[in-house]
């Protein structure tokens, strides 16, 4: 979590004469107030004093009632608005001495030397130029009279961390900016609206999106609703696109298609640097082809709304990484920017990620647009790859006379669809014969098998649930149907779409290989279940959709008990025996405790989470929320811990309780289930045809090598496969969950964002990484 210094040290005594202050700045993004309260309250932690600076560097250099004591309770109710409460202003003042001169006179007043700064790279930019004028600074206020020797003295040096906070996903060394995620899930939204308006009308949609100098929303928009065309600013489409997207546009609709979505992004230009607007290509289309065509931009509705679940873990991450590095930091240290890559907390240097960010836009002016995409990262390289695979390749003449399968097994969940849709065009593009199966491993033993087309999945991307049909029924009683309709198919090679039981279904396949040779054949496994409780990756396709909905019902939840005042709600979650959604769904939604099978626990837990409520109760933070994973423990069950504290709480606070149930695994899937099952989709095809050619003697398909089974899953920092074999020895079967998880390290912030006095594991560090070689490395 933090640097090797602090072992030993005490985390709640790090801050202790310290001063933090944080600042939003530049454009706005959804999931800054997470940012700013897990800074406030992991600082307050530490016994550090925090400072809420108003109006960005416009209230820095202001000062007065502009820098103000931030407390526990002023961030309450932050983590679901949109937006940044503290206010950000476009600053002009600040980019002269003069006003950076009244900045830090205001800062040395009040003791601080440590500033967290949440903006895009200007914004940073600007934070850097005040730490390196900082001594001179001191050196004029001495001068002037403004300040004296010893406040110099006490001040003489400025820690700078930064955070990324841009919804275009600019910033170069990081992964995910704070309120990307968000941005998309609105554009999404509207994709989906205007998907169904167009179909009634056969129309053809332009649809702008934000990004003047950065085509990821765009991008992402594109492999997320599957359209027809994107033009971003990092590649313009070659001279003569205009023939080229009419024909593409022509063979959609003569495909069977009622309608057309081209996704633009803000910055879009052609080989020549000019502009391609929204308005050009509804003229084109119009007068060209006739169709009936409609241009929305989007606009500033990107910008708005609740942050997603994926932006607040962000933001509270981001923050406590935030709080360690300003501790941590010593004259020495360049300022840094906290980040994620992957799922892991990173610390880059400031300066590194600005000069790349800056030579993006060297490489597009001086037209090397290959460059530029490489420069921008492997994550936006691999959506770009993704997405050419997927646009429209006309399937081969000469077929490889190959038959894949594709099933799904388990509990439904969102984003299967996309996943099958990304392997089904794969496969045609590879020309494989792509087969449907209906009804997972039972289907395949009832011969519910039909050919799937590259139309038949065209509108899937954005359709929750499983379009094929899915049941938990494992192939053991089955094989001898199984392997008799694998030979009478002529299947060479399967694709297994889904939770658990498609895990432990495809190990019996494997077992079964000894006794019945139709089996082996390649088989690869894709994790989808809310649950996220598969071995071999990080995430699921699904856990995503189904944290939004559970947020956003404790999001609702929360607000009727504000209103009512002491009150504290205890909610069921999914998951079965794996706490991942009862604890993701506890940091984004704000939760005082969160109830998991995998952290044991007791009466005496129990009752010091019921103390801890009826202290809450005292301040000005009269509610309450507690999640329980629906397998958490089989005698403290929710009914138990219901009554439990509604006894305890009498006369201080009244309870109730809520079962989410199934609408956990239900809706349309969000822009992170779309992009990723479409990766996996993609990936997992692209697998099998390789492995296919490794397992080709003597004119046949012969498979029974450990590696020729594996589970394609997200690891750190990108796509790997492992084999079942090695799998197997990293899981427990009894309780269907793997043996480490990676998530449980993050349920500490979760307790010290409710006011828990623990201890924050300082021994894990994070060290700062360099871009300029990175740029190489990071996946996904």
């Amino acid at each position: 979590m933090a640097n090797i210094s602090t072992a030993g040290v005490d985390p709640t005594k790090m801050g202790v004469g310290r001063a933090i202050a944080v600042l939003t700045s530049g454009g706005d993004a959804q999931g800054m107030n997470a940012a700013v309260r897990a800074t406030v309250r992991v600082g307050l932690y530490t016994g550090a004093k925090v400072f809420f600076v108003h109006e960005g560097y416009q209230g820095l250099v202001d000062g007065g009632d502009h820098i103000r004591p931030a407390t526990w309770e002023s961030v309450s109710m932050m983590l679901q608005l949109g937006g940044t409460v503290i206010g950000s202003a476009r600053c002009k003042d600040f980019q002269t001495r003069e006003g950076r001169l009244k900045a830090a006179s205001n800062l040395v007043k009040l003791g601080v030397t440590n500033l967290c700064v949440i903006g895009g790279d200007g914004s940073l930019t600007g934070a850097n130029i005040f730490r390196t004028e900082w001594s001179d600074l001191l050196k004029d206020l001495i001068s002037k009279g403004k300040i004296t020797k010893e406040e110099a003295k006490t001040s003489s040096h400025l820690n700078i961390v930064g955070m990324v906070g841009s919804i275009d996903n600019d910033f170069c060394g990081t992964d995910m900016t704070i309120g990307t995620d968000s941005a998309l899930h609105r554009i999404i939204e509207v994709v989906d609206s205007i998907t169904t308006t167009a179909q009634s009308h056969q129309r053809a949609f332009i649809l702008e999106v934000m990004g003047r100098h950065c085509g990821y929303l765009a991008l992402v928009t594109a492999l997320a609703c599957g359209a027809d065309w994107v033009f971003i600013p990092e590649m313009p489409p070659d001279d003569g696109w205009e023939d080229h997207l009419c024909r593409r546009l022509t063979e959609t609709r003569k495909a069977g298609s009622r309608l057309n979505v081209i996704i633009v992004a803000e910055g879009a230009i052609n080989k020549a640097g000019k502009p391609i607007t929204c308005d050009q290509l509804k003229d084109l289309v119009t007068k060209r082809l006739g169709y009936d065509t409609r241009a929305t931009i989007l606009g500033h509705v990107q910008r708005g709304g609740t942050p997603s679940a994926f932006d607040r873990v962000l933001g509270s991450r981001m923050g406590v990484e935030a709080v360690m590095a300003l501790l941590e930091a010593t004259p020495e240290t360049p300022a840094c920017v906290v980040s994620l890559s992957g799922n892991q907390a990173v610390r880059l240097p400031l300066m590194e990620c600005v000069q790349v960010t800056k030579d993006v836009t060297v490489a597009m002016n001086e037209g090397r647009f290959d460059d530029a995409v490489k420069l921008r990262g492997r994550s936006f390289e691999n959506n770009w790859n993704t997405y050419k695979l997927l646009a429209h390749v006309r399937p081969p003449e000469t077929k490889s006379n190959i038959n894949v399968a594709i099933l799904n097994v388990g509990a439904p969940c969102a984003g299967m669809n996309a996943a099958v849709r990304a392997a089904v065009r794969i496969g045609i593009i590879q020309g494989h014969n792509m087969l449907a199966v209906h009804d997972g491993f039972e289907g395949l033993a009832l011969e519910k098998i039909e050919p799937i087309t590259w139309n038949i999945v065209g509108e899937w991307t954005g359709k929750g649930g499983s379009e094929l049909g899915t049941k938990r029924v494992l192939p053991g009683k089955y094989m001898e149907e199984i392997s008799l309709n694998i030979a009478k198919y002529n299947i060479h090679a399967l694709v297994i779409i889904g939770g658990f039981e498609a895990f432990s279904g495809a190990l019996e396949m494997v077992q079964g290989r000894g006794k019945y040779e139709e089996l082996c054949i390649p088989m690869v496994i894709i994790p989808a279940t809310v649950s996220n409780n598969l071995p071999g990756s990080d995430f699921s396709i699904g856990a995503d959709t189904a944290l939004n909905t559970i947020t956003s019902t404790c999001d609702r939840i929360k607000q009727s008990a504000a209103g009512t005042k002491r009150r504290v709600f205890i909610i069921e979650t999914m998951g079965g025996y794996c706490g991942y959604l009862a604890t993701m769904a506890g940091l984004s939604a704000g939760a005082d405790a969160a109830y998991i099978y995998e952290e044991k626990f007791g009466i005496r837990d129990l009752e010091r989470n019921v103390e801890h409520l009826t202290e809450k109760m005292k301040t000005t933070v009269k509610r309450g929320l507690i999640l329980r994973n629906e397998n958490c423990s089989s005698n403290y069950t929710t009914d138990f811990i219901f009554n439990l504290y509604s006894e305890e709480g009498k006369g201080v606070f009244d309870c109730r309780k809520n079962v989410l149930g199934h609408m956990q695994q239900g809706g349309t899937p969000t822009p992170f289930d779309r992009n990723f099952a479409t990766k996996m989709g993609a990936k997992a095809v692209l697998w099998l045809t390789e492995k296919l050619k490794e397992c080709y003697r003597h004119g046949r398909i012969f498979a029974n090598t450990p590696d020729s089974a594996c589970v394609l899953g997200m690891r750190k920092r990108g796509l790997v496969l492992q084999p079942l074999a090695e799998l197997k020895e990293e899981t427990d079967f009894e309780h269907r969950i793997p043996k480490n998880q990676w998530w449980l390290k993050l349920r500490p912030i979760m307790k010290i964002l409710a006011k828990y006095k623990i201890s924050l594991d300082t021994s894990e560090h994070t060290l700062m990484e360099h871009v300029i070689r990175q740029t190489e490395t990071t996946n996904i």
